[in-house]
This record gives C-alpha cells, structure tokens and sequence, in this order.
C-alpha cells in the first residue's frame, strides 16, 4: 500500500480549505446582494498584524480614513453593511456641497469631522413583537442612543395615547405585532420631523446610489452623506406615509438609520430656525467626548419640543456673561427630568422647568448621571388631575441589555418621611435614594417609591 506523500496531502487539504471558504463567501455575497447591502467595508492593518476597519480607526483617532484604496474586505464581525438605497426615480433633490457643508458644521462645528463608529452602526431595531418590551428599541452604547431614547419617547405615545382602536394599557405595549411596531415607529418619526419643520414642512433624507459631491480640503467624504437625496413633504399624514414605505433606510442593519433621522431633522428645522434656536452657549449640536461624539441639550430638545433650545429651564435667562440664553417656550407631549449625583439645586441654569417637567402626556426622557432612560405612565390623566398624583404607578426602561420587561415603580406623594423605615439608607451615608428616585424627586418632592421587588438600579 503506497503512502501519500505529506506534503501533497497538506496540499489537497488547504485546497479543499480554499474551494470551501469561497463558497461560503459567495453565499453570504448572494445574500448582501438581495438585500442591497454591499460588502466592500475596508480594513487596514495594525502594527500587530490584525486587521482593524476604517470606521474603528476612525472611531479611535477622530481622522477620516480612506475607504476601498487596496484594502482587503473586512471580515469583521463589526463591519457595518453598506446602508438601503432609493432609486433616483423616486424623486426629491440631491445634497450640494454647500448643504453637506453646512450640515457638518451645524453638528461639529466644522466641516472635517465625521461621524463615529458607534454612530455610523446605529439603526432603529425594536425587541421582538408579542413580548414584555415589544414596545422598545434595543440601544447600545455610544451617542446615538440619546437619540433613540428620545425618539422612545414618541414611540410610546403613539401606542399609549394616540393610535386609534386600541386601549391605553401596559398589556396593550406588550402585545403589539412586527406591522404595529413599524406604525409606531414611522409615527414617532413623522411627528417628530413635523414639529421640527414648525407644522409647514418636513423634510426626509435617504441614501441614494450615486454620489453627488466630492471631498475638498475644507469638507471630509465619509461615503454617505455624499450621496444624500432629500424629499421636501408639506402634511404630515404624507411624512408618516412615506417614511413608513421607506422605513427599511432607519430601521434595516447597516442603515445609518440614527444618522439619517438626525440629517432629516436639521433639514426640517432649517439651518436659518436652527441659528435663532441655539445661542452663545452651544454654536454646534455634538460634544466630542471618548472618541465619539455626544448630543447636546439642543438636540434633545428639537426632538421633545420641535425647537434646538439649548437649556432646559423656561423662557429665557441671562448668562454669567450677562449673555441671553435660551430655554424651553412651550410645554411639549413627552417631557424630560434629569439629576446628576454631582449637581447642585444652586445652579438654577441646569434646573429643568416646568415646561419639561410636566408635559402634555405622562412620558419623560430622562437624563440620570449621563445614562438615557424614559419614565412613563399608562394614565392620560395623570398630569390634569392632581387626586391622581397622590398615588400612581410608573414604568421605567433603561435599554439596558440584561432588562427583560419593564421596572414598575410605584409612586406614593402623600407618605412621610418619618414614616419610612430608617434602616434602608444606614449602609449608604451620602446616597440615600437610588438616581431613579432621586430624579422622579426633581418632579415630586418627598415621594416614596416602592420598586415592587425589583432591585433598584441605574
């Protein structure tokens, strides 16, 4: 019996190795290419050998970095698909140099920053239908989620208080389908589009195929902003519409879908309402911080309210600089609260105002030692009749990872203090209430709060 030759069969194998891993790569080529996503994300290599993507490098350094100049396609588990494109067939206009100019400079302040990593794979992606958080979006790390916090906000009022047919309950926001959390979410944007274009206007930017501007040495291309089209819709019934037959450009993975709802949000604004919102305290709408970028107030409040205000007590105030700054004018449906361990009741310009802190509808974004979390209750009428803030329920979601339903809290305005038991804080001297409660204590003073079993947190 002849023996193969070593070397031959190590041959054959890493053949057969080869012949199998082109296989499954044409599969999954097969399966971006239905979907319309593309494959060509670049790498470079490190020092080390490893082969570390563009948008990483980008995230870490804060430098644009050239995309598809002889670089291997990234195997990366991180590697983000190429976002859905519309067909230049379904009209709107495309992005001059000037509008991606401006653009930059309203979020950066300049025209050379691009977006992070963090931020380039952020999409709008429900937990699945007929669930205790069928109603909620999954959220990562990173600046976009502030922004898909807010837009929660929008999403729960639509299923609580504004859809038609369907009871204001919590069984209700469980037992929503796939179709219902599209409604939603296509409602919450529209609504939020729409009061930023002052109820005239509202403006959608999607991603088509071609590219309509180029890089110049005072504006940095990342690949998708370049390829803006946007489409100008004048009712908000027709937003709402279109936005759901595109939804897919928001919601699908690879889709920029964060990045593309923030564009279409300026657009709505206007850059010239955007310049009378903002005021000395914020010229630009992000804050670079740990290799990414974060929102600001203004940002926040554009979509709460319609208008980039930058701060969040009433009206207006004066500065230190005896400068004008600019608040919130106007009461709006969903609300915010906000506390910090490190705050101090003095500063009266960090204070939120009434207009935030009591909203049209029980819903409020919150803001508990820089982490995103929204408070509701399923009461319409919670906030109109003050019997029913003696003592109510509240729902808390924090988009935690390991949160599988939400925290109900109970909110007792009546109890006292000397009531309550003194053993529960003796462990914890300078903290005697969790952020949660501390920051449902900047809406009702002195309330307890029973977390019906749930280890509090946050």
């Amino acid at each position: 019996m002849q023996v193969p030759d070593q070397g031959q069969c190590s041959r054959e194998l890493d053949l057969e190795e080869i012949t199998r891993k082109i296989s499954f790569l044409d599969k999954w080529r097969q399966i971006f290419s239905c979907h319309g996503l593309g494959t060509n994300n670049t790498t470079l290599q490190n020092h080390g050998g490893n082969h570390t993507s563009a948008d990483e490098t980008e995230e870490r350094t804060g430098i644009p970095q050239p995309k598809g100049h002889g670089h291997l396609p990234s195997s990366s588990p991180c590697s983000i698909p190429k976002p859905s494109i519309i067909s230049l067939k379904s009209g709107g206009f495309p992005i001059s140099l000037a509008m991606a100019t401006k653009l930059r400079q309203s979020l950066f302040g300049n025209a050379i920053h691009v977006f992070s990593y963090d931020w380039k794979k952020a999409y709008f992606r429900f937990h699945d239908p007929f669930s205790d958080l069928a109603f909620a979006l999954e959220v990562e790390k990173g600046g976009a989620r502030s922004i898909q916090m807010a837009v929660q906000g929008s999403i729960i009022k639509y299923l609580l208080f504004t859809r038609k047919g369907k009871d204001c309950n919590f069984h209700s926001l469980c037992a929503i389908s796939k179709r219902e959390q599209e409604q939603g979410l296509a409602a919450a944007l529209a609504g939020i589009l729409w009061a930023a274009g002052a109820a005239e206007k509202a403006t959608v930017c999607l991603v088509a195929g071609d590219t309509y501007i180029t890089s110049t040495p005072d504006y940095s291309g990342d690949d998708f902003t370049e390829r803006l089209q946007l489409f100008e819709l004048l009712e908000k019934e027709a937003t709402e519409r279109f936005i759901y037959d595109h939804l897919q450009c928001f919601k699908g993975e690879g889709s920029h879908g964060v990045i593309l709802f923030l564009y279409s949000l300026i657009f709505s604004r206007t850059f010239e309402r955007l310049q009378k919102d903002l005021d000395a305290s914020t010229t630009h709408l992000l804050q670079p911080s740990a290799g990414g970028f974060l929102c600001r107030q203004a940002v926040l409040n554009m979509i709460l309210t319609g208008r980039a205000s930058p701060n969040v007590f009433n009206g207006y105030q004066k500065g230190k600089s005896q400068e004008i700054l600019h608040g919130v004018l106007t009461r709006s449906d969903v609300g915010y609260l906000q506390w910090y361990k490190d705050a101090t009741e003095d500063d009266r310009l960090s204070q939120v105002g009434s207009m935030l802190k009591t909203p049209k509808l029980p819903i409020w974004l919150c803001n508990i030692n820089g982490k995103p979390s929204v408070l509701f209750s399923t009461n319409r009428q919670l906030l109109s009749d003050w019997k029913a803030e003696h003592h109510f329920d509240l729902y808390l979601y924090s988009g935690h990872p390991l949160q599988n339903k939400p925290v109900h809290l109970t909110v007792d305005t009546h109890s006292h203090h000397w009531e309550r038991n003194q053993h529960e804080d003796e462990h914890v001297p300078r903290r005697r209430f969790s952020p949660v409660e501390m920051a449902i204590r900047t809406k009702w003073r002195e309330a307890t709060i029973n977390w019906n079993g749930t280890v509090p947190f946050l």
